[in-house]
């Protein structure tokens, strides 16, 4: 490829991924609402779950929730079948990640999840999947075609969940009144720490 070929390449990536991901605004509803406020009131643990992509979607939900006052963990759904599923309780809520909602081990893990009465909060695109169906709420997440090389490799796709985990975590932080000061306190290393030291 000629330089003026990869940089349009490069360039036009980045402008689809944008639009992909502003198109998360108009997806957003009463589930997220309910979502939220089933968070908030959570008394037990807020563990996240997904694999492959979401993984790594999921291990980034968990971290800013807990950076947002939400204290979460992400757990892998492949040590569901090897004993992990046994960490869940009924005051415990799960937030379960799957594009297409039958990624076989995540739906192990919320199956035992919902007998457990765990709670079981579904991010995928198809609320009609298995997933759907297990969750107690289901909150649908569509990627816009195209966004994606060959439809599968979750490059925009991923960026589209992730926007919606930041918008449910900085919803919670406000209505946790999660101040900077509480933040400062599980953030004093880096350069975060270093700025927050700056500012006090």
């Amino acid at each position: 490829m000629l330089d003026s070929e990869i940089l349009l390449l490069a360039r036009e990536t980045i402008q689809i991924e944008s639009q992909a991901v502003a198109s998360v605004i108009a997806q957003l509803d009463d589930n997220l609402v309910v979502a939220a406020q089933t968070i908030l009131d959570c008394k037990g643990h807020v563990l996240v779950a997904g694999s492959g992509t979401s993984r790594s979607v999921g291990e980034r939900l968990a971290h800013l929730l807990s950076c947002c006052g939400t204290p979460a963990l992400f757990i892998h759904p492949g040590d569901s079948q090897h004993g992990l599923s046994g960490a869940l309780k009924s005051e415990d809520i799960l937030i379960a990640l799957s594009k297409g909602g039958e990624t076989v081990e995540v739906n192990y893990l919320a199956s035992v999840a919902k007998k457990r009465g765990t709670k079981v909060i579904a991010l995928t695109e198809k609320p009609d999947s298995t997933l759907g169906r297990i969750s107690n709420i289901c909150l649908k997440v569509v990627a816009p075609d195209g966004v994606d090389p060959y439809g599968m490799i979750a490059t925009g796709s991923s960026l589209v969940n992730s926007a919606f985990g930041d918008a449910l975590c900085v919803v919670l932080l406000k209505m946790r009144g999660y101040s900077q000061a509480d933040f400062s306190e599980t953030h004093p290393g880096g350069a975060v720490g270093k700025k927050i030291k700056e500012i006090a």
